[in-house]
Order: C-alpha cells, then structure tokens, then sequence
C-alpha cells in the first residue's frame, strides 16, 4: 500500500507517496502525481523520518536526505540515471553531459535529459541540480523558480542571476 501525504515546504505543497521500501514519489505541488501499480490511500501526515529529513534539509542541513530510501518506478537506464543523481553533492550542479559521462552514455545526452525529467523523486533525488551546458536553468518539473530557489537554498546558484542565469 503507497500512502499519500502533504508537508508544507518553503517552495510550497510537498506530496509524498512512500511505502514500507521507501519514497515512490515527491511531488512540488498538491497533486498531479502519476498514477501507481499498488493501491493508494491518502494519510494525514508523512513517516517520520522523511517528514524529519526534509524539515532538517530546509533548515540547512543539506545532507539529511542522503539516506531517504527511495523506491522509484522507472527504467533500468533511468535508474541509472536516478542513481547517478543521488551522487550530485548539495552544493554543485553538473550539466546533462557530465550526467551521461557518469552513467558510463556519454553521447546519450538526450535520453539523460529524458530520464531526468521523468523523475518521480524530486529534491531527495536532485535532478534540480542539473542545468545546460552554457550554465544556465533548463526545464524542471517544479517550474524554474522552485529549482532557482533549491539552488540558492544550496549555495550553488548565485543569489543575483535570474531564473535564466542572467544578472
């Protein structure tokens, strides 16, 4: 059984689904997650040691959510994909070339990009930490604001540069 649950965030609405293994899906937003395998039922609050990740993370704590088990729906290659994700440090951004160079793909820049907007975890699984290869904020689930924000939350993306990473 996935449990749905909401936490307010200082981007806004967090919808989580999470089971006995782990985080199927973060959502910026109060709804529009894509529909599960397993059968779904909505809860009032969020397993605590992901509730106490996520408060610790917006707090500062960039590392807490290292740990979140995650049980993501996906590809073999997006897993990889994913995974790679997950090694990205709070703090730095790779582009979508380093991302496939990483997974051992370096000319599948595209199916990167694809696979990393496909992603159902977002924050604990940082696909926010990936931008173009000129340096600037390409697509993000969440919208370019939320994935701005996360970046300045983490240091990584200048507090003057624009959602496009113009001053």
């Amino acid at each position: 059984m996935i449990e749905l649950s909401r936490v307010d965030s200082p981007i806004g609405i967090l919808t989580l689904a999470v089971s006995g293994r782990g985080l199927h899906a973060l959502h910026l937003g109060a709804d529009g997650l894509e529909p599960f395998k397993e059968p779904t039922r909505e809860v009032k609050r969020p397993p605590r040691e992901i509730a106490e990740a996520l408060e610790a993370y917006f707090g500062g704590a960039l590392r807490a959510i290292d740990d979140v088990p995650v049980c993501a729906e996906g590809t073999p290659f997006q897993h990889r994909v994913w995974d790679a994700l997950r090694t990205i440090p709070a703090g730095q951004t790779w582009t979508y070339g380093h991302l496939a160079h990483a997974i051992g793909h370096p000319t599948a820049v595209r199916a990167v990009g694809a696979a990393n907007g496909r992603n159902p975890v977002a924050i604990v699984v940082p696909c926010h930490r990936v931008i173009a290869a000129n340096g600037t904020l390409h697509g993000y689930g969440g919208g370019l604001d939320k994935k701005r924000w996360l970046l300045q939350h983490e240091g990584s993306w200048p507090k003057q540069f624009g959602v496009f990473g113009e001053s």
